[in-house]
């Protein structure tokens, strides 16, 4: 076997191998304590969109000023968030604090 078809055969492989491979990408939902229940549909229904092509959505949920007060308030929000999504979308990552932020990470179910 000469070398130039063994080289065109390493890359028909690995061309091969790429067409089947999947990525995920991480997309970024932002919210605050104080967030409303509409604004919160709004964004469900952006998380169902990313979730839906296999893409996990970080949730953040950012303190600004004296809002650092609010802790229940936002566990609350994301609590809703996660009741919002249970059908679609799993937690991978529970809610973090790091901060004036809190994290959170879903993915598909």
């Amino acid at each position: 076997m000469d070398f130039g078809k063994f080289k065109y055969e390493q890359t028909k492989k690995k061309q091969e191998a790429k067409r089947k491979q999947r990525s995920t990408q991480i997309k970024e939902i932002k919210v605050r304590p104080k967030t409303d229940d509409h604004d919160l549909a709004t964004k469900v229904r952006h998380i169902e969109k990313f979730i839906s092509k296999n893409d996990k959505v970080k949730i953040t949920l950012v303190f600004r000023g004296r809002e650092f007060i609010l802790k229940e308030q936002a566990n609350q929000v994301l609590e809703k968030i996660v009741v919002m999504t249970e059908e679609f979308a799993q937690v991978e990552q529970a809610p973090k604090f790091e901060g004036r932020v809190i994290t959170m990470l879903l993915g598909p179910r």
